[in-house]
């Protein structure tokens, strides 16, 4: 595998909660089991890692337990971490995941923001490496700014992947559209892909986006246990199919995918056999509780032998 992930995505802790149902506005209920552990984008990096992908956790981290937490488990997956932390606590987000295996967030931000154009320029990606955002860090604000700013400045041969996630709707459509002309690998779940585009039809949301990345990107349209859409300027879009699994977790899995899916294409893997590596990925993630449930490489080849 050739080239590093510089990763400058949000970190945070996740409290995840499993609930039979959620409360009525008003109510209240108990959960059934409760955890914290390091979530956002610590989930992609574990997963690219874990696919055998060297990472570098190039964005911002709190001093307090929450940063502790999450340095301490970015180490365990052999991550190094490129800043010094930041005076703030990393922030937080409670996820409820119900009995459908489907999960409802709120987040507290904090430190994980603060990642200023000084500490980005010092990351210095090579030609060869893949560079890691997500929306959250393209909302309104001079961080933002400074990030797109960065961006434009990357070197040619520096790969961009973006994952919008559901905030795609709040970010500035100026924002949006510098980065995604800076993109290779655009990789987004169905709705967002819909709120994107306003197109119905996921294949062409997924034209329609691949018209917006560089003219040699890539776009991944993750639909679920469906599996996901392949689409380039060059090729229409194709479906590449999911595997069945009993869910009992969704939280996850589309990170997950992006992350396997990135480190496969270091690896020099097509679009299409990267992408049914990250559905193979996001199968098994689906079947266990938690975030960070993506397969290492022995596991995913398993499962691929078993199908």
């Amino acid at each position: 595998m050739t080239g590093r992930l510089h990763h400058v995505g949000p970190v945070i802790i996740d409290v995840v909660m499993t609930v039979g149902a959620l409360p009525e506005q008003g109510g209240g209920t108990f959960a059934n089991t409760a955890r914290t552990l390091p979530g956002g984008g610590f989930n992609v990096i574990a997963a690219a890692a874990r696919a055998g992908m060297e990472v570098v956790y190039g964005g911002a981290h709190g001093t307090g337990p929450h940063g502790d937490l999450v340095r301490s488990a970015l180490r365990a997956e052999g991550v190094r971490v490129a800043h010094r932390p930041r005076p703030e606590d990393t922030g937080f987000c409670v996820a409820l995941v119900d009995t459908s295996a489907e999960r409802t967030f709120i987040t507290h931000l904090g430190a994980e923001m603060d990642l200023p154009l000084s500490d980005l320029r010092a990351l210095r990606p090579g030609s060869d490496d893949l560079v890691y955002t997500v929306g959250y860090s393209l909302l309104p604000g001079p961080r933002a700014d400074e990030l797109v700013t960065w961006i434009r400045e990357l070197p040619e041969g520096v790969r961009l992947v973006l994952d919008p996630a559901p905030v795609v709707g709040d970010i500035p459509a100026q924002t949006l559209s510098r980065v995604l002309a800076r993109t290779d690998v655009l990789s987004l779940s169905a709705a967002e892909a819909v709120t994107a585009t306003g197109a119905g039809v996921l294949e062409e949301a997924a034209a329609l986006l691949a018209e917006r990345v560089r003219p040699t990107g890539v776009v991944v349209l993750r639909d679920g246990a469906e599996g996901c859409l392949v689409a380039t300027r060059d090729t229409a879009p194709r479906r590449v199919p999911g595997f069945a699994v009993r869910a009992v977790d969704t939280n996850g899995a589309g990170d997950a995918h992006v992350g396997v899916f990135t480190a496969a294409l270091a690896a020099g893997l097509s679009p299409v056999a990267a992408a049914r590596r990250a559905n193979a990925a996001a199968a098994i993630a689906v079947t266990r509780p938690g975030p960070a449930t993506s397969p290492s490489t022995e596991e995913l080849e398993e499962f691929l032998a078993r199908r």
